[in-house]
């Protein structure tokens, strides 16, 4: 049974590269998700911020053990990749964004081909870059199969407990939010 579970989860995002969901979405197993191991991808997201400033999960696949969130922390954008709680590399922007309507990304560029590559990670708010910096590796294989992919908040394990605590959902409105995975070269 096992066997067939696998191979139907395979075929749920087999040779799909854009993935967009328009409402918070949680719990999506690992098995079912867009994996951006071992390849360049870039993370979207249409939101509006709250004239508190903006905190909360965008989005997050893994935690505590393995894994990245992309979020605003103390209306900041931040993307954090944990290397299987050897090291935590981020980037964030250097400001806070201002309250109403932005388009936040984060782009990452793989030093691939090659399992485990470092890469290049760019944020940009209203298509000006925000933040950059360099991820020294990745990981090469799997993600914690007890984790899960989720959109607009954290329901497993956080990737950095240093900056939020699980659920931070996020206290803006999330309009839209499409990961892509993009081609090597």
């Amino acid at each position: 049974w096992r066997v067939l579970e696998e191979k139907l989860e395979a075929y749920i995002v087999a040779g799909r590269e854009e993935f967009t969901y328009t409402k918070r979405i949680v719990g999506v197993p690992l098995g079912t998700a867009p994996s951006v191991l071992n390849k360049s991808f870039t993370v979207t997201a249409d939101i509006e911020v709250p004239s508190s400033g903006g905190n909360g999960m965008l989005a997050t696949q893994g935690g505590r053990f393995g894994g990245w969130g992309f979020y605003l922390l103390k209306g900041k954008p931040v993307f954090v990749y944990d290397l299987l709680d050897l090291a935590r590399p981020r980037v964030e922007a250097g400001a806070a964004l201002s309250p109403g309507k932005h388009k936040v990304e984060f782009a990452f560029k793989y030093d691939g081909p090659g399992l485990g590559k470092g890469g290049t990670g760019t944020i940009t708010v209203d298509g000006v870059e925000a933040g950059s910096g360099t991820f020294p590796h990745t990981i090469p294989f799997a993600l914690e199969a007890s984790e899960t992919f989720d959109v607009g908040s954290d329901t497993g394990t956080g990737v950095n407990d240093a900056d939020y605590q699980t659920p931070f959902a996020f206290d803006g409105k999330l309009n839209s939010l499409t990961l892509k995975l993009l081609p090597q070269g």
